[in-house]
Order: structure tokens, then sequence, then C-alpha cells
């Protein structure tokens, strides 16, 4: 019988990593890595130097070209990202002194609407280079200058047509024609009415833009100027007569003045025909008044209207997006 023998132990080897002699080498790099770690994060984080800073600062490219021929006007660099269209048009000035600032109309598209100036040009970009369109807008005149220049013409040509310059009127005819009170409430009226336009002009209203072409002003003013000439004639000439129903039409009609100006207006200075054989020839001359005050009360209320819409949307747009109703134009009626 073969005698089974029992199997010799293994032979030990001298690698370190079998038998596990390497362990606490590694052990220790770990901790004094750990330890470092801890040190570098307790001492705060390291701060980058300068030229790493600078290099992280991005800058845009914006091209101009002309909205007509898409020609490349010029090219202003390096311009912030926190920089505003009006930053731009600013750069843009000095390029090309000829158009300041405020002539200056830059559009994204072609056929698109003019940027405000306070849209920040890091909102147009879809790369380093923004390509916006420049148009002429022409001469423009500041809104402040813009309504004073509106609303005092009116204020001052209706004073002149009250004192009943020699120029205008027959003196001998002024002097031996009595003003009804009439004249003087109105010209109160027409006078208060303009001096709280040029006192909100001043003191309460708030621009969104702060210019507008000169050419708006030219067709304001020849409005308000040329409608003031016209009723003014009329209502202090030495042949004007009282309304109809005398101080009682008068009066409510200056009282609702204060609401609905220029409809009450037409009312208080309605013409009443004379029936001196004299003057009856005058009759048609001097009923024109009144259509000439509802013409132009008319013609505003219109303008109003469409303003007073247009700012309503927007007052909606920007206060309370949520809500949808309209407002009264002129309440109870319109």
């Amino acid at each position: 019988m073969h005698q089974r023998q029992k199997p010799s132990a293994p032979e030990r080897t001298s690698d370190p990593a079998a038998d596990g002699g390497a362990l606490p080498m590694s052990h220790n790099d770990s901790r004094s890595l750990l330890n470092f770690s801890q040190l570098m994060l307790s001492a705060g984080q390291i701060k980058p130097s300068p030229a790493l800073k600078h290099s992280k600062i991005t800058y845009f490219e914006v091209e101009i070209l002309d909205v007509q021929s898409k020609k490349q006007i010029c090219i202003v660099d390096k311009v912030p990202p926190a920089s505003t269209v009006l930053d731009v048009k600013h750069k843009f000035h000095k390029a090309c002194p000829q158009w300041y600032p405020s002539r200056v109309g830059l559009q994204l598209e072609r056929n698109g609407p003019f940027l405000k100036d306070s849209i920040n040009i890091q909102s147009l970009a879809v790369s380093s280079i923004i390509t916006l369109y420049f148009t002429d807008l022409g001469q423009q005149v500041g809104w402040t200058t813009f309504f004073l220049t509106e609303y005092t013409g009116p204020l001052l040509i209706y004073l002149l047509f009250y004192i009943r310059l020699s120029t205008i009127y027959d003196q001998v005819e002024s002097r031996k024609n009595f003003r009804h009170p009439v004249v003087h409430l109105a010209c109160f009226c027409h006078c208060l009415h303009y001096i709280r336009h040029l006192l909100e002009t001043l003191f309460v209203h708030k621009f969104s833009e702060g210019h507008t072409p000169l050419k708006n002003m030219i067709k304001g003013c020849a409005f308000y100027w040329g409608f003031t000439s016209w009723i003014a004639y009329y209502i202090n000439h030495p042949r004007y007569t009282p309304p109809s129903f005398g101080h009682r039409q008068v009066s409510y009609a200056a009282l609702a003045f204060l609401a609905g100006s220029w409809i009450s207006f037409t009312v208080m200075t309605q013409t009443l025909p004379e029936t001196d054989m004299e003057r009856r020839h005058m009759i048609l001359f001097f009923k024109s008044s009144s259509l000439v005050v509802g013409i132009f009360a008319f013609l505003m209320v219109i303008q109003m209207s469409l303003w007073a819409q247009k700012k309503h949307k927007l007052y909606l747009k920007r206060f309370y997006p949520e809500v949808r109703r309209k407002a009264a134009m002129i309440p109870i009626i319109f």
C-alpha cells in the first residue's frame, strides 16, 4: 500500500504586496495627503492670478450696418457685457461725430423695432459679434422741450387776443362794446388748462424715452397754436354774443370743465344769434365760434383716446400683467 504523504507547507515568498507589508506605507501617504488638503481648505481658496482673471472677461464687437445699403459704417469694439444700447450709441458717436446718440436708431433686424436705450447688449448676443442696423432719426428734441413749447404757445396766443390788440380788432369797436363775463371766465379756464399742463410737464410726468423727432413738435405746435388762434379770435371779438341759456349754461359748463375740458368749453362759450338788424349779417360768422371749439374738442377726444389706450396697455403690461380689463375714457359714456 502506498502511504499518503502530507503535503508540505508552501514556502513564504518575499513579495511585499502578497504579505501586506506595503499597506502601512500606503495608509500613511493617504493620511498625509488628507492632512495637506485640510490645511489648504483652512487657509482659504487660492486666488487666481491677475492674468487668469483678466482672461475670463468677455468683450463684444458691435458691427453697425446702414439699414438701406447694408454697408458697414463702423465696428464698435471692446464692448463690456454690462453695456446698454445707449453706451453703444455713445461709442458710435465718438466714431461718427455727425450722429449724436439721440439721433441714432439701432435695430437688430432691418424691419424690426428700434432698440430701447436701456436694453442690455448681452441680451442681444448670440456670439461675440453683434450686428445692428443704423437709421438716422433726424434732428431730435427732448420731450420736456416738446411739451413746454406746445403748451406755452396757446397760453400766450390766447392772451394776445384777450387784450384785443389793435392789429387784430378795431379799437373803436372794442372800447364801445361791453364784454360779457363769460369772456373773462373763458380766458381764466383756458389759461388754467394750459398752466396745469405746463406744471405737469415739469413736475409730474416721467417720459419713457428722452427724445422725439423735431417734425413731431412742429406738427403739434401747428395744431395747438392754430386752433387756439381760431378759437380766441371769435370768443374775444367785440361782437361776441353770450350763450343761449345765459348764466345757468355758463355755470354748469364751468363746473363740468374740471372733468371734460374741451367739451365743456364748447358749451360754455356757445354763441347766441343777434336780433339787431345791423348785426344780423354777423350771425353765421359768430355761430362758427362754437363750431371751431367743437371741432377742436372732437379731434382732441380722438387723439387722446388713442394715446390713453396705448398707455393703458403699457401700464397693465408693466404693473398688472394678469389684468385684462379696459379702462373708461369718459365714465359711463365711453
